[in-house]
């Protein structure tokens, strides 16, 4: 709760699953994280359905990156006759609520009512798994039994190494036979010390969700025996799984790592929008949190943020997949970090990405556990303009844009003259064109071994309406610079020359893009195979959306009405309409037939928020119009993964949620649609 009496912050709160409930809602997720990339996450009923479930997915120094150190926790009440049930069961769980942003399960057994709840003490690769007995006049036998398979989070599930547990004065440590990772250390606090008893043994285990996508289902778990101890009425019992050292272990009492990271997350809250500080927005205040990180997997960074006085933040595109991705971070600046209030970590984000700029290009993605990113993006970098741009206009900090400034300068040069993977402007209309044979470089990017699924090479409409907001923006910084007598980086790129790029952009775009028989725009003109693309996707939104569209104000309407009308869902924008031979309405099966689907009707949750902006451009007046268009956040933070918002849907009823449980730039955009459409 807040200090202050009048506008108290309140913790918000969930209940993901209670008794009564269709129970195949236990097969729902849960996440956590601790801000290094790390996370824990399950099913509610505490089944591993995915191989990268577990209790701490560790964030470590490369070449290792995320890494499970403790998969699954076998969790059972020893009877009076000695024999053992499964501690949680639909007939047992009472519900599962979500509070501040953390699970917390309670089960009933008679009059026994036990509450388990789960911490990561931020910045740390530790995780509390905690049991309290809530009620009761009866003590509670609990056997918990760890089971392993130390391996990176999206590694191979089949095989498990040889583990060896190594009994502590603090605890019990956990070694792999592969001396590439590092122990995991388990120590239990609370009531006395439970009794352990080694007993090897290998559990099979099938990742359901896994063996539905066609992936890697089949593994196996290593235990080295089981933990005893009977808990009292109003006793508490913890067990610490951490890769750190004993002595950061002991730093922080259970009760202390709970109230620190309820106090964390309040102020999280108290520092967001006023608009986002009770709600969903408050939730989704919470979950932005999860992808903002210090990369404790390349060290570089965070050497080299901190030799400049500056810190190392990046953001994770989605989980459990994916690390950042530059259009991502991007995209999701805004909402993730300048909506809630995190002026610094957004300024940090903006310089590590800075710092990796080669060629004019930011890094498409940084591969797990690697330092060095991968280039091969065309739309990274304009969107890094627009973060620079929304930075600036919400914080006021014009010198970190001026640090900046040669940096900016230089992307556009290299763009002009042109860089990697045939990205550069054509003289012959000043438009930008990209391509390079079996790469993908726009947002559309599915790739199934050598056959790139929506290639999109050309002169494709999002890159043109980026390229012209990136030239208006740098017009106006390079105004002011030079009005106070700064040198512009050539001859060839001042303020009146980028104003001449932006103008003749802007003449061509509104010439070439247009599709007057369809009374849209093109997706791509001069495509590979010769003439204009005019399938109907969402790319167009961005020529209306973005501060400097691109698109003459004639064309706005018609292009917004299709839009509402072809590709509009409760969750987002469909990547392609309906009647397309290439349309598919569900995203399933395996690699081959999702990535078919991937951007091919498929719905994307981040696209809500040009949807939203486009709106308020056509209709500014018209927020509760506006406020219709996201009327889906509130079924989807009580699906897929509990209190956070998923990757993408299936283009068609019921929508059901697929790929990343949790993405960053759905959340975000989700949090800037929701301030952007506040009723006074």
């Amino acid at each position: 709760m807040s200090d202050d009496p009048v506008n108290p912050i309140l913790a918000p709160e969930r209940i993901g699953w209670s008794a009564g409930d269709d129970p195949a809602g236990l097969t729902r997720e849960w996440m956590i994280t601790n801000g290094l990339g790390g996370y824990a996450s399950g099913t509610l009923i505490g089944v591993p359905s995915r191989r990268s479930h577990g209790l701490l997915v560790a964030a470590l120094p490369a070449p290792l990156g995320r890494t499970l150190m403790l998969n699954h926790l076998v969790e059972e009440r020893r009877l009076d006759d000695g024999s053992t049930r499964p501690l949680a069961s639909s007939t047992v769980l009472q519900d599962v609520r979500f509070v501040n942003g953390r699970p917390r399960w309670r089960l009933a057994y008679g009059d026994v009512a036990l509450e388990k709840s789960i911490v990561m003490p931020h910045r740390q690769n530790t995780t509390h798994v905690s049991y309290r007995l809530a009620a009761g006049s009866s003590p509670i036998a609990l056997v918990l039994e760890p089971a392993f398979d130390i391996r990176p989070h999206q590694g191979p599930v089949a095989g498990v190494g040889r583990l060896k547990g190594v009994e502590q004065p603090q605890g019990v440590e956990i070694r792999s036979s592969d001396e590439r990772f590092p122990p995991v250390r388990l120590a239990f606090r609370g009531v006395a010390r439970p009794a352990f008893t080694r007993g090897p043994r290998t559990l099979d285990i099938a990742y359901e969700i896994e063996r539905a996508r066609g992936d890697d289902w089949q593994g196996q778990l290593q235990c080295i025996g089981s933990f005893e101890v009977r808990l009292g009425p109003g006793e508490e019992l913890t067990l610490v799984v951490s890769t750190e050292g004993w002595e950061q272990i002991e730093a922080l009492s259970p009760e202390e790592a709970r109230t620190l990271d309820d106090q964390r997350r309040l102020k999280l809250i108290a520092a967001a929008d006023p608009r986002l500080r009770e709600g969903i927005g408050a939730e989704l205040v919470l979950a932005a949190d999860q992808f903002v990180i210090t990369p404790r997997t390349r060290p570089q960074d965070e050497v080299r943020g901190a030799a400049e006085g500056d810190g190392a933040r990046t953001i994770i595109a989605g989980y459990p997949w994916f690390t950042d991705w530059g259009r991502d971070t991007m995209i999701s600046l805004e909402g993730l970090t300048l909506a809630t209030g995190r002026h610094e970590a957004a300024r940090d984000i903006l310089l590590t990405f800075a710092r990796h700029i080669r060629d004019g290009l930011i890094p498409n993605l940084f591969p797990e556990g690697e330092n060095e990113g991968l280039y091969h993006t065309a739309d990274a970098t304009l969107w890094f303009f627009h973060a620079v741009d929304r930075y600036e206009s919400q914080t006021g900090d014009v010198e970190t844009r001026r640090l900046l400034l040669p940096r900016l300068l230089d992307i556009v040069a290299r763009h002009i003259a042109g860089t990697r993977f045939g990205i550069g402007v054509d003289p012959a209309d000043g438009l930008l064109r990209e391509g390079a044979a079996g790469l993908q470089l726009t947002w559309m990017d599915a790739k199934v071994g050598d056959w790139v699924v929506t290639p999109r090479r050309g002169k494709p409409v999002e890159i043109n309406a980026l390229y012209y907001n990136a030239l208006r923006l740098l017009e106006g910084w390079l105004r002011e610079a030079e009005a106070q007598g700064v040198a512009a980086a050539t001859d060839d790129i001042n303020a009146n020359a980028i104003a001449r790029r932006a103008d003749a952009v802007y003449a061509a775009f509104n010439q070439r893009f247009w599709y007057a028989d369809g009374g849209y725009l093109f997706d791509v003109v001069d495509a590979e195979d010769g003439g204009n693309d005019a399938s109907f996707r969402p790319n167009q939104i961005l020529a209306l959306s973005l501060p400097h569209p691109v698109l003459e104000p004639a064309l706005w309407q018609p292009v917004l009405r299709q839009v509402i009308d072809r590709l509009a869902t409760p969750f987002g924008l469909r990547s392609l309409a309906p009647g397309h031979p290439d349309y598919k309405p569900r995203y399933d099966g395996d690699i081959h037939a999702r990535d078919a689907a991937y951007h091919q009707g498929t719905v994307w949750g981040w696209l809500v928020g040009p949807f939203v902006d486009a709106w308020l451009r056509v209709f500014p007046a018209d927020q509760t119009g506006a406020r219709l268009l996201i009327t889906g956040l509130e079924q989807e933070l009580r699906e897929a993964c509990i209190g956070t918002i998923s990757e993408i849907y299936d283009a068609e009823p019921p929508f059901t949620p697929r790929g990343c449980y949790a993405q960053a730039w759905s959340v975000a955009e989700a949090l800037r649609a929701i301030r952007l459409t506040a009723l006074p």
